[in-house]
């Protein structure tokens, strides 16, 4: 008859055996998955490459169209500013999935560039052509020192939605890109963000619909603007 302490410690062994082999078994699919997922992110972000790089090659396309354009062409174009809606949409996905990986941090550079190149076209379409945009430069920071720079990306999402003539431009303020750089020292931002520059004035903090239409009380003449040529159509 087999001694019970020796049965007792096989059936211990036995038990360490089986909790290694589930602890195992859990960290090789937690491995897999993980691998896995990193593969997905990393094959959605070259598709996404792709189509941004059309989309930068094609914005470039219609600036150099713009100004060649007569200032009634210019006027009535909307294809620029949504051209830019859409490249800047697709980066805050890629920049909510891939953080500041090197592939979106490159493209988000580009973005950047066209943004300031459109900034800076339109400044000089409005002064040849007599038209009055809104600028809002919006500057931020995703390393985990803002606390208030999603919400405020969010207001001006909707403030976008409730006024589509409004030009906003958003900059990651960390960003190594010397074009944006000389912009934010030219402008004098300080890193107190989220920051908005309007109308050459800088403005920190969480800023509110209601705060921005009271900064731009311009805006009031452009949504009616707006709503009269929709009634008259």
């Amino acid at each position: 008859m087999m001694d019970p302490a020796i049965n007792e410690r096989t059936a211990r062994w036995r038990t360490y055996l089986v909790a290694l082999a589930i602890t195992a078994l859990i960290f090789a699919t937690a491995f897999y998955a993980s691998n896995y997922f990193n593969q997905r992110r990393v094959e959605d972000i070259r598709t996404a490459q792709d189509d941004i790089s059309t989309d930068i090659l094609n914005i470039e396309t219609q600036f150099d169209l713009l100004q060649e354009h007569s200032c009634s062409d210019v006027s009535a174009n909307a294809v620029l500013p949504s051209s830019l809606s859409s490249l800047g949409s697709q980066l805050s996905y890629m920049e909510a999935q891939g953080g500041n990986a090197p592939e979106v941090t490159r493209l988000k550079s580009l973005y950047s560039l066209m943004e300031i190149k459109d900034y800076l076209l339109m400044k000089q379409i409005s002064q040849n052509c007599s038209l009055k945009p809104i600028f809002v430069l919006y500057f931020y920071s995703n390393k985990g020192d803002c606390a208030d720079c999603q919400k405020q990306g969010y207001v001006l999402t909707a403030l976008a939605q409730k006024y589509p003539q409004l030009r906003i431009y958003s900059f990651d303020y960390n960003l190594n890109v010397s074009a944006l750089q000389t912009l934010i020292g030219i402008d004098n931002v300080k890193n107190d963000l989220p920051a908005l520059l309007i109308n050459g004035k800088a403005y920190y903090g969480l800023q509110m619909i209601p705060d921005i239409e009271k900064i731009l009380p311009q805006l009031a003449t452009m949504k009616a603007a707006s709503s009269t040529a929709t009634s008259t159509k």
